[in-house]
């Protein structure tokens, strides 16, 4: 079974809202681009928006919307996959650019044990704003080793990360699409390092 969460597809950005996310996440992509990089602080200008406010808490799953295609599908369809011994395995579908800057990378979570599982809290890390927002895939970075450069997910002007959030407990076997934005790297950039916290990194090509 395949459910949706949290945030189920990218949110509109406005043109001001985009600009600011971008030069925040900018600020954190020179530097150091090994394996121990840590998100930046997100910091809090105002209240909290009810429009990207807390999502569900772990343990409630919110109802499935529709079935999406069969696990063979996707797999054919697959940029990477990754698998790793915590009972989880993503399925890498899409990591498009577009007019905006900005690079949207999208597929499905699964559960791949006989067991109920808890999404990991390093998938989203600590940020104050992150936790307001439960679980998520706010820890996601890649990896330009051409450029030298690590880019972490975009975070909106309050701090919250633009990727699914609100992740629940997964049931055994169950399944959930996700995407998170990052900025774009450059346009001769044509594949990246993807890193998923406790998983082991992929290469994707870029579109």
């Amino acid at each position: 079974m395949r459910k949706r969460y949290g945030a189920g597809a990218p949110r509109a950005v406005t043109a001001a809202l985009a600009a600011v996310a971008l030069g925040l996440a900018l600020t954190a992509c020179g530097g150091d681009f090994g394996d121990d990089g840590d998100a930046p602080d997100a910091r809090n200008p105002g209240a909290v928006s009810t429009a990207t406010g807390a999502g569900a808490q772990d343990g409630q799953s919110p109802e499935p919307q529709g079935d999406g295609p069969d696990a063979s599908e996707r797999t054919a369809e697959a940029l990477a996959t990754v698998e790793g011994s915590d009972g989880f395995a993503f399925t890498i579908t899409g990591a498009e650019r577009d007019e905006g800057g900005f690079l949207t990378v999208s597929g499905t979570v699964t559960n791949t044990s006989d067991r109920r599982l808890p999404p990991p809290i390093q998938w989203n890390g600590q940020e104050r704003q992150v936790k307001r927002t439960g679980r998520s895939f706010a820890g996601m970075t890649l990896v330009d080793k051409t450029e030298k450069k690590r880019y972490y997910v975009l975070r909106d002007t309050e701090g919250y990360p633009l990727t699914t959030t609100g992740l629940g407990v997964f049931g055994a076997g169950q399944s959930a699409d996700f995407f998170a934005q990052f900025p774009a790297p450059p346009p001769e950039t044509a594949s990246v390092e993807l890193q998923i916290p406790l998983m082991p990194a992929r290469t994707i090509e870029l579109g």
